[in-house]
């Protein structure tokens, strides 16, 4: 088994150069017959941002989470969220998606929802840079810990990228593997304290809903953006996440890798 999956993995090494002409081609799909084109990547992060802050600073006057600006805190943790939700919902579809190129034999099917990951970067980073000028229109001082974030994002692709090898791989046999993922989305999405301060809970429920992994992430963002705490310092829910993280990483590789040769026939 941990010669398939070293095997797996290399395959993924070796055929970067291709992942990364997929990514483009991704990107510049998303695209194709708008006039504005790549500006909706900016314009759609940037007009939810102003939403936010506007709904939750004057319609609703929320206020601030631990003398932080409501909308800051959010969109703190909606940046990890978005991007999350983006490559789990795509990925999942990318094998039935692309029957042309599954049929092909030397085709390496598993690098598609690799490229996802590659493609939904983009407005990723856009997000996060809204955020700075965000942090910088409310005074709130950049420290260094904002490059740990590196980290929590690295994280969170191992975690997504071994659901949606799993998933992908599920929804070439079984179509309704896709509504499963979006009913999924939609429960770590209200689950997830991203709306709400996980404080407000018992300590007993406080522990139950950390056990999300990808509460680690969003809390994660928040840390390295706006509080300025090491990932280090809560090592053992770092030590759980990781383990929670490589163990689905080598399910879903293990799924897609035996489940591979029945993609072609089933398509």
């Amino acid at each position: 088994m941990l010669r398939r999956l070293r095997d797996f993995f290399r395959l993924l090494l070796v055929r970067r150069h291709l992942i990364l002409e997929l990514v483009k081609r991704e990107v510049a799909t998303q695209y194709v017959g708008s006039r504005l084109g790549f500006v909706w990547t900016i314009v759609n992060p940037l007009f939810l941002i102003l939403i936010f802050w506007f709904v939750f600073g004057f319609g609703l006057k929320s206020r601030p989470m631990q003398n932080v600006p409501f909308s800051v805190w959010l969109t703190a943790g909606m940046a990890p969220w978005f991007n999350f939700s983006e490559i789990w919902s795509r990925a999942t579809g990318s094998i039935v998606a692309n029957p042309h190129l599954v049929r092909k034999v030397q085709f390496p099917t598993s690098v598609l929802p690799v490229a996802t990951v590659g493609a939904a970067l983009v407005s990723h980073l856009i997000f996060l840079a809204l955020l700075l000028v965000l942090l910088l229109g409310y005074g709130i001082p950049l420290k260094i810990w904002i490059f740990q974030a590196l980290y929590y994002y690295m994280a969170m692709v191992v975690l997504v990228l071994g659901l949606s090898w799993l998933s992908a791989a599920l929804n070439v046999l079984f179509r309704d593997t896709g509504q499963v993922v979006q009913l999924l989305l939609q429960i770590g999405f209200w689950t997830t304290p991203i709306f709400w301060d996980i404080r407000i809970m018992p300590p007993g429920v406080q522990t139950l809903l950390k056990l999300n992994p990808i509460y680690y992430i969003v809390q994660g963002y928040r840390d390295s953006f706006i509080y300025g705490v090491p990932f280090w310092q809560d090592w053992r829910w770092g030590l759980y996440f990781w383990s929670v993280a490589l163990l689905v990483l080598a399910l879903g590789a293990l799924v897609f890798k035996r489940l591979r040769p029945h993609f072609a026939d089933v398509l």
